[in-house]
């Protein structure tokens, strides 16, 4: 077998069908299919089922699947090692990040990554803070931002304490917070909340810091996304509770600092193992310091 007949199992796989597999890998749909039989028959072991209506890996496609992403990774790996060797930077950064990261300005960071490393093709992901230690521990992601309550020390990974900071109240012009300078808890427990899943770090900051005061509060609306939570706030449905260094961005909303409000504790964290020449480089470059916000 060979590495190319890997991809095509992988990307059929992926997308879930042979024609849009074919269109992924910039191939015609009979040569990736002649392909994928080839190495079926080298095997002895059909990888997928194939129906008019669906193809779907066998029990032998789903044995293959780890160990074929495997060696793909590998062999990408060797050829950036080579390239780094050589004194060129190559290879795929794949980067995770909470949606409020303030610690630095990752656009910026990620712009200047590709102005000195023009040959990597970087991947980000988004998403909550407890996943992406499981992706940066099995080796998904190369490296991850998190935003998570003040204790949180991620297991099975390397990390670094960025940032931390209090959260504001989040409130629409027209509530009869707006003008204030600052309040405490107990002014806001009242109140309707908009905020993240129940159970997820960005909501446990949150939760601690009621819980803490002796508070109760009701969160009516649960997002997965800070956009759609500014913009019910804007409306009037709720108010939220954000970093303060995330919200000097948002418009159309009033912050309201608290006296007592929770803190968020940004890391980095990336993989115990030697990091690839990509990762490396971007992990570099981060320590040579980036716009903070």
């Amino acid at each position: 077998m060979d590495l190319q007949q890997m991809r095509y199992v992988l990307a059929v796989a992926d997308t879930g069908g042979f024609t849009r597999a074919a269109e992924r890998c910039h191939i015609v749909q009979s040569a990736l299919s002649h392909q994928v039989a080839r190495l079926e028959r080298e095997l002895g072991a059909r990888l997928f089922e194939r129906t008019s209506r669906r193809v779907r890996l066998t029990p032998a496609g789903e044995a293959f699947l780890p160990a074929a992403r495997q060696a793909l990774e590998a062999a990408e790996r060797a050829r950036a090692e080579v390239a780094a060797a050589t004194g060129e930077i190559r290879g795929t950064l794949t980067l995770g990040s909470i949606p409020t990261v303030a610690a630095v300005d990752l656009p910026a960071l990620l712009r200047d990554y590709r102005l000195r490393h023009p040959h990597v093709r970087i991947r980000l992901r988004t998403g909550s803070s407890e996943r992406f230690v499981e992706q940066v521990r099995d080796g998904t992601l190369d490296a991850a931002l998190l935003g998570v309550p003040p204790g949180f020390r991620p297991q099975g990974v390397r990390d670094r304490e960025l940032r931390q900071g209090r959260h504001v109240a989040v409130v629409a012009p027209g509530h009869p917070l707006a003008d204030e300078d600052r309040v405490d808890l107990r002014r806001v427990a009242d109140e309707v909340f908009v905020d993240f899943a129940d159970g997820s770090a960005a909501r446990a900051q949150s939760d601690r810091a009621f819980a803490a005061a002796g508070l109760r509060r009701e969160v009516a609306f649960e997002v997965s996304g800070v956009e759609l939570m500014v913009r019910m706030v804007r409306h009037g449905l709720g108010i939220a509770l954000l970093p303060e260094a995330f919200t000097a961005e948002l418009h159309g909303v009033r912050c309201v600092a608290l006296t007592d409000g929770p803190v968020r504790v940004e890391h980095l964290i990336w993989s115990r193992f030697p990091p690839p020449p990509a990762a490396a480089a971007f992990l570099a470059l981060l320590d040579t310091g980036s716009p903070p916000r």
